[in-house]
């Protein structure tokens, strides 16, 4: 769910901030339903190539604004940009694989365990300290995680299918966990435009690469989805950097959870599949572990 990364200004606006990072969770609840929705008819690859295509279009918008079209997107560090570009289209990739497998809520939960992964990934990439509240957090976060899926997987009710959307779901937070390190690093010298700009492209050419697979040709129905869930991708990122220029992000991390409200409302309104049992005993053990994982960095 993380946008662009950029840097805080803790004395501007940071209620504008805590708005537009609500918004972004919309917005990519919405790009989220819009894959979910072609899951059935469009292949993986073809998805995330129009995704990605037409997320530069609020992207070169945004930096044309900014008067950040072509300079902002000069660079010094291409393989980095090569190694954080190529973890995130493999996230989206293995996001859209398990959307396509599973409710959206349930989705969108294990997103939520990118920060425990992240905070693993410093610890073993960063050398960063493991503290008692870092501990804490990635245990209650995999609690909520066997919550989620062990009533099926014990009971053998599971499908193939489901299990390998967990699994894809897992995947995506690990994925995401490592592209945030990257651009942690990116963001000392590179500008916030670059890293964006040249993660769509990767992706772009990773859908591309799936051509020979069999792309279909969509309905006009098919056609919105893929244009929306492009334009919400894009909108989406622009919202999170400019929420970030506005308030530091300790300040914005709550606001993070109100995205988890979008994707249950679609499961129950959109494409009815109730909520379960497991996924209400879940939902606040990862989003526990999450929140608790990233204020353990410095406390405890």
């Amino acid at each position: 769910m993380s946008g662009i990364a950029a840097s805080a200004h803790p004395d501007e606006r940071p209620w504008l901030g805590a708005a537009l990072r609500v918004l972004a969770g919309l917005l990519f609840a919405a790009m989220s339903i819009c894959g979910k929705s072609l899951s059935g008819s469009t292949p993986l690859g073809e998805i995330v190539f129009f995704r990605s295509l037409f997320a530069l279009i609020p992207l070169a918008a945004f930096l044309w604004l900014r008067s950040e079209l072509p300079s902002g997107l000069a660079t010094r560090k291409p393989l980095g940009h090569l190694l954080r570009s190529v973890l995130g289209a493999a996230a989206m990739f293995a996001s859209f694989a398990a959307i396509a497998r599973l409710p959206l809520a349930e989705a969108t939960l294990l997103g939520y365990l990118a920060p425990i992964f992240t905070a693993l990934a410093g610890v073993f990439i960063l050398s960063e300290r493991m503290t008692a509240g870092r501990a804490g957090g990635v245990i209650i976060g995999f609690c909520g995680v066997v919550v989620l899926f062990w009533p099926e997987l014990s009971g053998g009710q599971m499908s193939g299918d489901r299990l390998l959307g967990y699994g894809l779901g897992l995947l995506t937070g690990v994925l995401t966990a490592f592209a945030l390190i990257m651009v942690r690093r990116l963001n000392r010298t590179e500008s916030a435009g670059a890293i964006a700009f040249y993660f769509i492209l990767t992706s772009m050419i990773g859908g591309l690469a799936t051509l020979s697979f069999g792309w279909v040709t969509p309905d006009l129905t098919g056609l919105v989805l893929l244009v929306m869930a492009g334009i919400f991708g894009g909108l989406a990122h622009i919202a999170s950097t400019v929420a970030f220029r506005n308030a530091e992000a300790s300040f914005l991390a709550p606001f993070d959870y109100f995205a988890i409200i979008w994707p249950l409302l679609a499961d129950l309104l959109l494409f009815n599949q109730p909520v379960s049992s497991a996924f209400i005993v879940a939902l606040p053990l990862v989003l526990a572990g999450g929140a608790i994982t990233v204020m353990g960095r410095k406390k405890f």
